[in-house]
């Protein structure tokens, strides 16, 4: 029992700061094109962010499918911590899509900080600068753009992974009788209904369910 009651508070934990990195990712993202706020330093923090939202999303969607599994979970008021995940990596998919296209807007100039980590290189591009006779400064905006694509795919795998386990989301699904605990209403019904996709009803992100997508 005490274990079982550490892992809820351990995962709760977990929840609460894959809430507040979200939101430090959002807040990162709307001083993008700001004189006073965009910077290269800003983007190597945009990017930190968004790999520990990542890590911390896929330790809990780890954690908690497995018991999702075995529970044989019929509803998602059996199990809140996995509602709660589903909504913000969903949440998180979203502002994945939309630093992808914010940054590729308004790119950001990052020759400045490539060269103040030149004394921090590796001996190996040191060596590879010298036989080549050049210095060889990473695509930062190229290689960004490729890594947000790559954890939005990953990403939606876990909210696909998920799926399967909760009940159709419907056109309602952000109206308040979402939390009602009557089961003969709103997008819940009492028994589990698998689907086949995520994307059937969620248009903003079956941007990233298909390999020719116009979104990223």
């Amino acid at each position: 029992m005490d274990s079982e009651k550490s892992t809820t508070i351990n995962i709760g934990n977990t929840l609460i700061d894959i809430n507040s990195q979200i939101a430090h990712f959002r807040d990162l993202l709307i001083q993008v094109g700001h004189d006073k706020h965009d910077s290269s330093d800003l983007r190597v923090q945009i990017r930190k962010s968004r790999r520990a939202c990542v890590d911390l999303c896929t330790k809990a969607h780890a954690a908690l499918l497995p018991q999702v599994k075995s529970d044989e979970i019929t509803t998602p008021n059996d199990n809140p911590h996995m509602l709660l995940l589903f909504y913000l990596i969903q949440l998180f998919l979203r502002e994945l899509i939309r630093s992808y296209h914010l940054l590729k807007l308004i790119p950001m100039d990052m020759s400045g900080y490539f060269e103040n980590r030149i004394g921090t290189q590796n001996i190996g591009n040191v060596l590879g600068q010298l036989l080549l006779c050049k210095q060889i400064n990473p695509d930062f905006h190229a290689e960004e753009l490729n890594s947000i694509t790559k954890d939005s795919k990953e990403v939606a795998k876990l909210l696909a992974e998920m799926q399967e386990f909760l009940p159709k989301q419907e056109a309602h699904l952000e109206r308040s009788d979402v939390l009602t605990k009557d089961k003969t209403v709103g997008p819940w019904p009492a028994k589990r209904q698998r689907v086949e996709s995520l994307y059937r009803n969620m248009g903003l992100l079956c941007c990233v369910s298909r390999p020719n997508s116009n979104y990223l």
